[in-house]
């Protein structure tokens, strides 16, 4: 078996070759993201592994006339993979987990960061700008923090809260026995109502999309913080920063945003932005603005790069028949 590596960095290709003799499966990469000059890459290979990138109908086809057999991601979500067209050309799609602690401790690291001012003081403090005006925070042991979405890493995301004293608050259409021993579940509107923090932790769905809109932000405690390490599509761009714009949202810190693909993990340095609302969010002295980098931990993409080797051997020996629709 053989798997096609694109867009692999030199720290994941470490851990490759690891795997390789880990699992017995040949590998092939390229740092480049898929494009009609590489897809032959892939011929000969059982699966191709991408990161969040253009996998529409058209990639994939691609992949299948060079004999692809299995659409590989190296990241939780999957929502920029065509799963319809991956269906219907027989293609077997999957993803990966990893250990949600660093996810979970980088948006604490947020939460942290957005309600002291943390980046904002230390911009200024660059510039010999020891001033206090604009600088007054909150003392996190006396907020209530909403956490939405208690899979792996929401339910781990409020074990490690337990520790600061502050009330916490659940939201998930599945409730689980972990989470209920750190807070209380309530409905969404409860969180808006009363939580000085909202953290996101949601599939990006259907059902969750905008979850962050005009009416939920109108809901909300005035000054509230915005946290997301989860998919951009949960916030409207456009509601935040009219919220921001309004005062009523006191600051925001955000790992993902709306159509980043094409500009994170991209050196655009002396480029002109092509997403006007990233950088109007960027003005923004409340605003937060990372790129993506919750999960870049040397353990979560040890996690993430054997995920992908061992999808591959299950598919392979019949021991996983199908994909993450199964």
């Amino acid at each position: 078996m053989k798997i096609c590596f694109y867009a692999l960095r030199s720290d994941e290709l470490l851990f490759c070759h690891d795997m390789k003799a880990k699992y017995g499966i040949d590998f092939v990469y390229t740092a480049e993201y898929p494009n009609e000059g590489n897809i032959s890459l892939a011929a000969g290979c059982d699966g191709m592994s991408c990161t969040p990138c253009d996998m529409s109908e058209k990639v994939i086809r691609a992949f299948h006339d060079v004999g692809v057999k299995y659409i590989l991601t190296r990241s939780i979500g999957y929502d920029h993979i065509d799963l319809n067209a991956a269906r219907e050309l027989g293609l077997k799609v999957d993803t990966v987990s990893y250990t949600p602690t660093g996810v979970a401790d980088y948006a604490i690291l947020l939460m942290l960061a957005s309600i002291r001012r943390f980046a904002h003081t230390l911009k200024r403090a660059e510039l010999q700008d020891y001033s206090l005006k604009n600088k007054l925070g909150r003392d996190f042991s006396a907020c209530t923090v909403g956490v939405m979405g208690t899979g792996r890493i929401g339910t781990t995301v409020l074990q490690h809260l337990s520790g600061f004293g502050c009330r916490l608050l659940a939201y998930d259409v599945y409730e689980n026995d972990t989470a209920k021993k750190y807070a209380e579940y309530v409905d969404r509107d409860t969180i808006f109502r009363e939580c000085d923090i909202i953290t996101l932790h949601m599939n990006a769905n259907d059902e969750n999309y905008h979850i962050i809109n005009a009416d939920s932000i109108a809901k909300m405690k005035d000054g509230v913080h915005i946290i997301n390490t989860a998919r951009g599509k949960l916030v409207d761009s456009g509601a935040l920063i009219k919220g921001i714009q309004s005062g009523k949202i006191g600051g925001a810190a955000l790992d993902v945003v709306e159509f980043e693909n094409g500009l994170y993990y991209y050196n655009l340095m002396g480029e002109v932005m092509t997403n006007p609302k990233l950088a109007l969010l960027r003005s923004f002295p409340n605003v937060i603005l990372s790129p993506h980098v919750a999960f870049y931990t040397s353990e979560d993409v040890c996690d993430m790069v054997e995920g992908n080797f061992r999808s591959c051997y299950e598919f392979g020996t019949g021991k996983r028949p199908h994909g993450i629709e199964a």
